[in-house]
């Protein structure tokens, strides 16, 4: 409940300040009716109901003006609908699952921290359907655009190297990834592929692949993940167990930067975990859907169920007082 006056409330103050003035009066300005030179044989006699009688009426007149008082103050239900029109965007996540994503420069790994970070980055979206394709050798899709985030987000977790023959098919991923959008009557149809190497495998080149997204008004953002120089990389030693050799890190920047130049993307370069989780912070910004906004605000006006009460009581206060306790006797 809200007040529409709510300055009106500091008039409640009157309320005490006449319950004191009365009681003040009543002890102070006693005017007996009948003078007697000893009153010590009236000590015992029972007081009955009608003298504190004389007191309804006041009360009822003070919750009376009280009830005016936020009667006048209007109070209000307010019921506020929103109403959100948004234009959702269609967006891909083309995820490299080759073996060389155990890599250690990125923690855990690269593949474990491309997942977090593409988790956290499915947690932000609203209304923008999303799908998930790997690719190593070959490509597939793993989950199409949905926005059953919950089941898109098990399946990424489900997702482990291995079950695809090693390899690093980028154009294969880009162009499993358009498969998915080229239908889409989106607003705005992006892939953000994350890679940590070179393509070297598939029957598409990513120049071609990036081609085939241009003809569809789809974006591509790419990813390269790894650090400069070596890397490392761990090794099951059958002597010794795991042990660590260092790799060195070769990345098609030129590639990558040319695929997201064609479509009007942007390249980034993910050197660490925390430089990738930024990646894909702005991205979300850059690729925000615009949600339109109406509020409808109704007001129900409930002054009536404090101002009828209040005229009630006063009826009752002036039948009290000249009815059923009269001070005075003509």
């Amino acid at each position: 409940m809200s007040w529409a006056n709510p300055e009106w409330l500091w008039c409640l103050l009157i309320v005490p300040i006449l319950i004191g003035l009365s009681v003040w009066r009543a002890y102070t300005n006693r005017h007996p009716s009948l003078t007697f030179s000893d009153t010590s044989g009236f000590a015992d006699i029972p007081r009955g109901w009608r003298t504190y009688g004389v007191w309804l009426a006041p009360l009822l007149q003070w919750i009376a003006i009280a009830l005016i008082v936020l009667a006048i103050a209007r109070p209000q239900n307010k019921n506020t609908t929103v109403e959100r029109n948004a234009e959702g965007i269609d967006i891909v996540l083309a995820l490299d699952i080759s073996t060389s994503m155990r890599a250690e420069d990125l923690k855990p790994n690269r593949f474990e921290a491309a997942r977090d970070v593409a988790t956290d980055f499915i947690d932000k979206r609203v209304s923008d359907r999303i799908g998930l394709v790997v690719f190593a050798r070959k490509s597939f899709t793993v989950v199409p655009p949905t926005l059953d985030y919950d089941l898109l987000k098990r399946l990424l977790n489900n997702v482990e190297m291995g079950i695809i023959e090693d390899g690093t098919a980028i154009g294969m991923g880009i162009a499993t990834a358009v498969n998915r959008l080229k239908e889409s009557q989106a607003k705005s149809k992006v892939i953000i592929l994350l890679t940590d190497g070179q393509n070297n495998s598939g029957k598409i080149d990513p120049v071609t692949a990036a081609d085939l997204a241009l003809s569809y008004n789809i974006k591509i953002y790419t990813i390269g993940a790894g650090t400069k120089g070596t890397a490392p990389y761990p090794v099951q030693d059958p002597i010794f167990g795991k042990r660590y050799q260092n790799v060195k890190v070769e990345i098609d920047e030129e590639m990558l930067t040319q695929i997201a130049d064609m479509s009007g993307g942007t390249y980034f370069r993910a050197t660490d975990t925390e430089q990738l989780q930024e990646i894909y912070d702005r991205i979300d910004e850059l690729e925000r859907t615009k949600v339109d906004e109406l509020i409808y605000t109704d007001y129900e006006d409930l002054y009536a169920r404090f101002l009828l009460p209040a005229i009630l009581l006063l009826v009752l206060s002036i039948i009290s007082e000249r009815v059923l306790f009269r001070t005075n006797l003509e």
